[in-house]
């Protein structure tokens, strides 16, 4: 008799998964849904960089407060401040996975009262931010938004 017939069913699954490198655990691992509130202030010549605070709410339970920082280059000048930010992550395992940088490209004119939006990625993981703030800011800008532990 060979060993794979005598696995049964479940046997066979987790032999399967087994061999192509994925547990039990990470084939249901993507079901914490978790949003983003936060707060940024900035400007750009050129160069672009802001920073803020907010706080991540997942449906686990947990929550973290974090730091953001946001850098990139283009052409582009300004200055704002989103004052009611929100971001809505992809699915994952954990909390752990959503700190770290996530690239972006984005196109954004404003005076005055703005409003913003952009999706983000950092390797499997999305990020959809929105906001609204005011200040003035035009032109096309490509950079990276970092999250931290501790805001």
């Amino acid at each position: 008799m060979s060993p794979i017939i005598g696995l049964g069913g479940s046997g066979i699954l987790a032999l399967l998964l087994s061999a192509a490198g994925i547990g039990a655990s990470h084939a249901a691992a993507a079901n914490v849904d978790c949003e983003l509130t936060f707060t940024m202030k900035g400007w750009s010549a050129f160069y672009k960089t802001a920073s803020g605070n907010g706080t991540i709410k997942c449906s686990n339970g947990q929550s973290m407060s974090v730091k953001l920082t946001a850098k990139g280059g283009g052409l582009t000048v300004g200055k704002s401040t989103i004052e009611d930010g929100h971001g809505k992550f992809s699915a994952v395992a954990s909390l752990d996975e959503l700190l770290g940088s996530y690239a972006s490209a984005e196109a954004h004119a404003g005076a005055v009262k703005s409003a913003k939006a952009q999706v983000m990625t950092k390797g499997e993981v999305s990020l959809a931010l929105s906001g609204t703030g005011r200040g003035w800011d035009l032109g096309i800008a490509f950079g990276k938004l970092t999250i931290s532990s501790g805001g």
